[in-house]
């Protein structure tokens, strides 16, 4: 039986994890109810942050379904590679039904999954325009 959880070793957690993304996007699939950005990491597996503003998404219930959503379709896909990935929502998204958001996310991730197929065998480089810290 093969596992679908989401651990936290799946999620991004700490600011650091979504800035890490924000400051290096390496590849961006747009959609007209999504925006994903992505950048690959060392650890060989792919990480998930969600954002998802109360501007865009006015009500907690119409939130908290949508990360479902994207959280469960994300866990299915065994072909994202290792890399961060931040999904954006954008407006009119809560007017989207259940099996219409999960169709968008499946070719969202379809898209995000070919893009970033060269960076699965590439080594990561430490971003050049970060200062090293000295301890």
């Amino acid at each position: 039986m093969e596992d679908f959880s989401f651990p936290k070793s799946s999620r991004l957690l700490r600011p650091g994890d979504y800035a890490g993304v924000f400051n290096d996007v390496r590849v961006r699939v747009p959609h007209r109810h999504f925006l994903i950005l992505a950048s690959p990491n060392n650890l060989g597996r792919p990480r998930l942050g969600l954002v998802f503003s109360k501007r865009n998404l006015k009500r907690a219930v119409q939130r908290n379904r949508v990360k479902r959503i994207v959280r469960e379709t994300f866990r299915h896909r065994k072909d994202l590679g290792a890399m961060d990935i931040v999904v954006l929502g954008r407006r009119d998204l809560a007017t989207q039904d259940n099996p219409t958001l999960h169709r968008i996310l499946d070719q969202v991730w379809q898209t995000l999954a070919k893009k970033g197929a060269r960076y699965h065998s590439e080594p990561v480089q430490p971003n050049q325009h970060m200062p090293q810290q000295s301890g």
